[in-house]
């Protein structure tokens, strides 16, 4: 019988969001008395997606908000005394879970390579263990777009972008990767609620089923110019797209805002309706590119007048950095004395290294990032920038940086990158956190 309990105001209950695994290991350390045993984990990846010379971490203001409303309610315990996956003593302590202990992290916008330690959790093993999946879910999506997001930045060559890609991912996963995106420098997105919760500049005019709706071109251009303004954005290639930008400097006259292209060889596209524009005029309309760009897209639009791209569903569903969430040290006994013991994984192709790691990045003589050194006791190296921050001690945050201020440091850290990370092609020079 499940003992009566209700859910503190204003949270939510979202303990379930974990796999099964998480909860049958909790209930054989609570019957062997091991659940309490001090417990490290440490969030890294073995290797970045083909091509990328570089990470951009994301999700960790998310993931803290998470951990917040990270419970079991009622109707979480019955479901699981229903599927009796495991016994009512771990149902009681699941009731009265909350998380007490300490996480230090990159911070969001910090640079990261193969086997960063972008995430420490250290708390009880019980306490721990039931995180996983919940970390490792925000954490593996939100960088997984920031990355893909930071190199069509550098693609792009201080163009600017949009984010569009809402229709093509879930629907809460759509804000989370607006906010991702906005942290590696897209200038704004076309999800309303991602605008309303984080505060992100949105932006949107029309699609091409506005264009359709009306008995002409004219009527649709004219319309939406009555509506929004000359100063808006007329999407030109329903049909014709040197027809289409005529019709829209005739409607809007040589102040419209800007045009869009969203289809066929913008490399051939762009630049003649840049020529067009200036021969009608319009020398200071601006031109969208948009049409399934990812970062080799964009940059072989470089040389092309395009002033703005809009890019959706290859930012979205950007390739995740297979973050992992490894035990890397346990407390030794007696546990009064809180030392730690290193334990590690010996298995072939992802084994992992013992010990908790201090983080610093060191610069060459310009400046640029050239060694990740991780550290296992607690010395301060001279001259390294020490990557891990405290978020959140003894259950209570200790830092949360705002969505500016995180932007922010995206833009430092991937200025001080060495310049073969930043090529697409992957071929450039990159970094491996390195044990010293």
């Amino acid at each position: 019988m499940i003992p009566d309990r209700t859910r503190a105001a204003g949270t939510r209950a979202i303990g379930l969001r974990t796999d099964a695994y998480e909860l049958t290991m909790l209930d054989a350390t609570l019957r062997s008395g091991t659940a309490d045993v001090r417990a490290v984990f440490e969030v890294f990846t073995r290797g970045l997606p083909d091509g990328y010379g570089y990470g951009i971490v994301a999700g960790l203001g998310r993931l803290v908000d998470e951990l917040q409303e990270f419970r079991f309610g009622d109707d979480e315990l019955e479901y699981l005394a229903a599927t009796r996956l495991v016994h009512d003593t771990t149902l009681d302590w699941l009731g009265r879970y909350r998380f007490t202990g300490s996480i230090d992290a990159y911070r969001e916008g910090e640079t990261f390579f193969p086997f960063s330690p972008v995430l420490t959790v250290e708390a009880g093993f019980g306490e721990a263990v039931v995180l996983e999946t919940i970390v490792l879910s925000v954490l593996n999506h939100d960088s997984a777009v920031a990355s893909g997001a930071s190199r069509m930045v550098d693609a792009a060559a201080g163009r600017t972008l949009i984010e569009g890609g809402s229709r093509r991912t879930h629907e809460d996963a759509a804000v989370a990767a607006a906010r991702a995106a906005y942290i590696a420098g897209f200038a704004s997105t076309s999800n309303l609620e991602a605008g309303r919760r984080y505060g992100i500049p949105t932006a949107g005019t029309a699609a091409h089923a506005f264009t359709l709706v009306y008995p002409s071109e004219r009527d649709a251009f004219a319309a939406q110019v009555a509506a929004l303004g000359p100063g808006t954005t007329l999407l030109v290639d329903t049909f014709d797209v040197a027809a289409g930008i005529r019709t829209a400097v005739d409607v809007a006259g040589p102040g419209l805002g800007a045009v869009r292209i969203d289809s066929g060889d913008l490399a051939t596209e762009v630049p003649r309706a840049r020529a067009l524009l200036d021969e009608l005029g319009a020398t200071r309309t601006r031109i969208v590119a948009s049409g399934d760009l990812d970062e080799h897209a964009i940059a072989r639009l470089r040389g092309t007048p395009v002033d703005t791209f809009l890019v959706g569903t290859k930012v979205v569903l950007a390739p995740t950095p297979g973050f992992v969430y490894k035990l890397v040290a346990v407390g030794e006994e007696p546990r009064e004395e809180r030392r730690l013991r290193g334990v590690a994984k010996l298995s072939v192709g992802k084994a992992s290294t013992a010990g908790k790691k201090r983080a610093f990045r060191f610069r060459d003589p310009e400046g640029h990032a050239d060694a990740e050194h991780l550290f296992l006791d607690d010395r301060t190296p001279a001259g390294g920038r020490p990557l891990q921050v405290r978020v959140v001690t003894d259950g209570v945050v200790a830092a949360q940086p705002s969505l500016e201020e995180s932007r922010a440091h995206a833009s430092a850290a991937r200025a001080e990158l060495p310049e073969g990370a930043r090529e697409l092609s992957g071929r450039g020079a990159s970094i491996t956190a390195t044990v010293v």
